[in-house]
């Protein structure tokens, strides 16, 4: 994008500002706005300049400040939407990339933000964690933090008043709360950030060591699956000509074929197919890859979407959202929320409707057909073998000739 000179004032330089706009259309058509919708986004922003030329005169002023100011008159709070909002900020953004404004100034963190943004650079940087394990811990790092503040009121941060029974207190309220995996995921959140709090001297008591276990027994549990028949009929009912069909198609063949996690969905690129030697790569947890063959039905239906419904566009990413701005999905959920459409549009009634369902399915359905645990976790990417073994207790066959006889029951 071209570099356009900074304006000092807008006394008589109006006509900078018919530039900029020009440069913002071309800008939002390539993103796969419509000729509508381009008209209304270029609508409120002239009308926001010129009221802002009427009551300011430094470009300086021109930020969220302003913006939230003019969207605070009645006449533009009934007319404008979320969308038309999203375009004066996107719009600020791309004067700021062109150094025609100012950079946004950044407010004060507290000091809890403060302290959650260290941790998270500790994570990243110091442990080398990825940032879906930063996210995962953050959340209860600073519900924690909040929840101490709150007890220790005018305390600030309260840390020198930590003790072990704040620690258990907060653990036995929220775990009440969560599923008994969201529970682990807590404490072994708390762990780590209690850890960080003595590494940076924070606190002088190992406090990990006081966080409980959330009892969570390994295998009391079946995964949760679809039937075969169940599975094909989601795909059937799903196969649509339209656009969205298409790469919904596409997606649910990819879950229910090779397994795979919606976030590594989401994370495929153009560039992880290798249409010469039928293979696809994956980008699995923990930043490791894996290549898997490519099954013909999935090879077809990627070849469709690719070459007559996928929008040219700049993202890399394979799948692409279907309303502007044309980019990748921005995370698991929308994959999931594809998985719950698929399900009501095929009639499927399932307890779990995430995009794992299918990642279950296929599993169970492996183990049955005779496949072993080695080769189930080497396709759905498993670090260990435990997490495999969940399926050996759907293989009905195998465990049939272990069950003990009932007492008084036919032999």
């Amino acid at each position: 994008m071209e570099k356009q000179q900074p304006l000092t004032s807008l006394g008589g330089r109006l006509k900078h500002w018919a530039g900029h706009l020009n440069t913002y259309t071309a800008l939002i058509k390539e993103w796969g706005y419509s000729r509508g919708s381009i008209q209304n986004q270029v609508r409120l922003i002239s009308g926001f300049l010129t009221w802002f030329r009427k009551s300011h005169t430094e470009i300086d002023s021109l930020d969220e400040a302003a913006v939230h100011r003019f969207l605070q008159r009645p006449q533009n709070a009934r007319r404008t939407r979320s969308s038309g909002t999203a375009a004066l900020y996107r719009f600020l953004r791309m004067l700021r990339e062109q150094g025609v404004i100012p950079p946004q100034k950044q407010r004060p963190l507290s000091p809890q933000q403060r302290l959650i943004k260290n941790y998270v650079r500790y994570l990243l940087e110091e442990r080398g964690l990825t940032r879906a394990t930063a996210a995962n811990n953050v959340p209860f790092a600073d519900r924690f933090l909040s929840a101490l503040s709150a007890k220790y009121r005018g305390s600030g941060l309260a840390l020198a008043q930590l003790r072990a029974a704040d620690v258990t207190e907060f653990v036995r309220q929220q775990s009440q709360k969560l599923s008994p995996g969201r529970a682990q995921l807590l404490v072994t959140a708390l762990r780590s950030f209690f850890r960080y709090l003595l590494h940076q001297g924070k606190i002088k008591t190992d406090l990990a060591v006081c966080v409980p276990t959330v009892a969570r027994w390994s295998f009391s549990t079946l995964p949760k699956f679809l039937p075969t028949s169940s599975v094909e009929r989601v795909l059937a009912r799903n196969m649509r000509p339209s656009p969205i069909g298409r790469r919904d198609y596409a997606i649910l063949l990819l879950l229910s074929r090779l397994g795979l996690r919606a976030c590594e969905v989401v994370a495929l690129n153009l560039e992880d197919i290798d249409w010469e030697n039928a293979r696809i790569t994956i980008r699995a947890k923990g930043g490791r890859w894996n290549q898997l063959p490519l099954p013909a039905d999935v090879g077809e239906a990627l070849a469709s979407y690719l070459r007559h419904v996928r929008p040219r566009c700049s993202s890399r990413r394979m799948f692409i959202r279907d309303r502007a701005p044309q980019t990748g999905f921005a995370g698991s959920q929308s994959i999931c929320a594809l998985v719950r459409r698929a399900l009501s549009t095929a009639g499927v009634e399932s307890p779990r409707k995430g995009a794992h369902l299918f990642r279950h399915s296929l599993a169970t359905t492996m183990i049955r057909q005779g496949s072993s645990l080695d080769e189930i976790g080497e396709l759905l990417s498993h670090r260990s073998p435990n997490t495999t073994a969940i399926y050996a207790k759907v293989d009905l066959p195998a465990l049939r000739p272990l069950a003990l006889p009932w007492p008084g029951g036919v032999r």
